[in-house]
């Protein structure tokens, strides 16, 4: 499936709005490392013209902005903010999950190691929160720049608090779904909040309509996050850029596996014994997706990533959007519950 039209419409401003942030050509090895994670340059520091990833979360920032009247161009600076934090997250997540590959390639601190990585990952926030500022230039109201300040902060918080409960769930089996739910909807869903609520500040200044927006966004990301769960389990490692069934080498608890454990069947507990395994070899890789099948998993799934994008939309209802802009975030939620990569 190919990425909606609205992706490439800012793509442009998006990337030369983080080049200025990031210094453009400063030789330092931190900076480096950060345009290296971006995808703009090789480990040696020369630049390439690998695609760095979607630019989702600006793209939803500069997509609310515009659907509530406002000039998308005010909310570059919340729009690069919000992807500096959704990258710093990365970078640290790659660490902590001990990822070598992202994208196609190796991750950071496979590469520099992981001190310097968590150096990257730092930067990369604190540039999110200096970008913020930014929105003076764009004669955006002194009381507007705070507020998105307070708003990226907040939902950086919440964002680190879901990643905290999502490692924590790695050493138990008693994870419940509605626990599960209320992990995503901060590891995920704070930051899609934040894009949206970020880009309709910028653009209104009728606080029901900003919230809204944001209730769309902490909707939209359970559904892209439960739709990643369904990626991790079944997705092309060449689509997805990421290493095929890593969560369950980790044992993680994506919503196949909790969906799966809150069953009372014999399936339920070959994955429970395998899950307590020491290490978990391909046979049990084998064995932990097939009773996912046997369990209506992926139904399961598709069904509670179907309803929260239903949700997400009827957010937006009744609020006077900008009708092809509300279309067009339509067609981005279409696409979060259809994409393989």
């Amino acid at each position: 499936m190919t990425l909606p039209g609205a992706f490439s419409r800012y793509r442009r401003e998006v990337e030369e709005t983080l080049r200025e942030l990031l210094g453009r050509g400063s030789p330092s090895l931190l900076y480096r490392m950060m345009r290296y994670h971006l995808g703009w340059e090789d480990a040696q520091g020369r630049p390439i013209t690998e695609n760095g990833g979607k630019a989702l979360r600006p793209t939803l920032c500069l997509l609310a902005c515009e659907a509530v009247g406002g000039d998308w161009r005010k909310a570059l600076p919340v729009a690069a903010a919000v992807e500096l934090v959704h990258n710093f997250s990365l970078v640290h997540d790659d660490i902590q999950d001990q990822d070598r590959e992202r994208r196609h390639r190796p991750t950071v601190w496979s590469v520099w190691g992981q001190p310097q990585a968590i150096n990257a990952g730092d930067s990369l926030l604190a540039l999110g929160r200096l970008a913020i500022l930014r929105l003076g230039r764009e004669d955006v109201p002194p009381a507007k720049v705070i507020s998105a300040a307070r708003i990226l902060d907040e939902c950086t918080l919440e964002m680190v608090e879901g990643q905290s409960l999502d490692l924590s769930f790695e050493e138990t089996l008693e994870v419940s779904l509605d626990a599960y739910m209320e992990m995503i909807a901060r590891k995920t869903g704070a930051l899609f909040d934040c894009a949206l609520r970020l880009g309709a500040l910028v653009g209104s200044d009728e606080e029901a309509t900003v919230d809204a927006l944001g209730r769309c966004g902490r909707l939209l990301g359970v559904a892209f996050q439960v739709r990643d769960d369904m990626l991790g389990v079944w997705g092309v490692g060449e689509r997805t850029g990421k290493p095929l069934v890593a969560d369950i080498r980790r044992r993680k608890k994506s919503l196949p596996v909790v969906y799966a454990l809150s069953a009372s069947a014999e399936e339920r507990n070959s994955i429970a014994r395998i899950y307590q395994n020491d290490a978990i070899s391909d046979e049990d890789v084998g064995a932990v997706c097939q009773a996912l099948e046997a369990l209506g998993a992926p139904e399961y799934c598709r069904q509670v990533a179907h309803r929260k994008k239903g949700e997400a939309l009827a957010a937006l209802e009744g609020l006077g959007l900008d009708p092809e802009r509300h279309r067009e975030l339509k067609e981005i939620a279409d696409f979060l519950l259809e994409r393989e990569f």
